[in-house]
C-alpha cells in the first residue's frame, strides 16, 4: 500500500525516522507482523508521536482494575460513536483477541447496549459515552452508579482517561484520513 493511501499527509519512510521512533516501530512490526498505519501517520511529527505514544502507554499498559478487553471495549464503542473507522477496525481486532471472542467487537461497535456484555461493562460503556459526548454533565450520580458495579475511583479515572485520549486519536485519524491496515480485519475472527 502506498503512503498516499493511508494518510492525507506525507508518511516518512521507516529508515528516515529518528532512532527512538524507528526502534518503537520496528518492535511493533516484530510483535504484530506488520506496522499499524497509526505509527507511520503520526511519525509525520516526531515530537507529537512521542507524546501520543507515551500517554497511550501510560493509560493502556499499566495495572488497572479494568481488564485489557474492557479497555478495548471503551475504545471500540466511543470510536464508533466518533465515526473513527481506523480505531473501530484496529481496536476491534485487539478486542476480539483480548476477549477471546470473535463476535464481541462487532456487537460493541454497532450497538453496545445489545452486545453480550455484563451489566458492569454496560455501566462502564454508558459512562464512557457520557465522557465522550457530554462530559460537562458528569455528576456524583455517575460515580455512585459505577461504584455500585464495584468500580473504584481509579477505575473511573481510567474509563474517562481512555475515552478522552481516544477522542483525540479518533479526531487525528479522521482528519488525516488514516486507513486501517487490511491485516486488522481478519485478526481474532476464528477464535471460538
Amino acid at each position: 500500500m502506498s503512503a498516499s493511501n493511508i494518510s492525507r499527509y506525507p508518511v516518512p519512510d521507516i529508515s528516515d525516522l529518528p532512532e527512538d521512533i524507528k526502534e518503537k516501530v520496528l518492535a511493533v512490526q516484530e510483535k504484530a507482523g506488520f506496522v499499524p498505519n497509526v505509527f507511520l501517520v503520526l511519525a509525520h511529527r516526531p515530537d507529537e508521536f512521542r507524546a501520543f505514544f507515551a500517554y497511550h502507554d501510560a493509560l493502556m499498559e499499566k495495572e488497572s482494575g479494568l481488564t485489557k478487553a474492557e479497555m478495548e471495549m471503551i475504545i471500540v464503542a466511543t470510536s464508533n460513536d466518533n465515526g473513527c473507522q481506523y480505531c473501530v477496525v484496529a481496536h476491534g481486532a485487539i478486542l476480539r483477541i483480548r476477549a477471546k471472542n470473535s463476535l464481541i467487537a462487532d456487537q460493541v461497535a454497532v450497538n453496545y447496549r445489545k452486545a453480550d456484555i455484563t451489566p458492569k461493562q454496560m455501566a462502564m460503556l454508558d459512562f464512557a459515552m457520557k465522557v465522550s459526548n457530554d462530559a460537562k454533565s458528569i455528576c456524583d450520580v455517575d460515580f455512585e452508579t459505577l461504584r455500585s458495579h464495584r468500580f473504584t475511583d481509579e477505575d473511573i479515572w481510567d474509563i474517562a482517561g481512555i475515552t478522552a485520549f481516544f477522542g483525540l486519536s479518533n479526531r487525528m485519524a479522521n482528519f488525516t484520513s488514516m486507513r486501517p491496515n487490511d491485516e486488522f480485519y481478519a485478526m481474532g475472527r476464528a477464535l471460538d
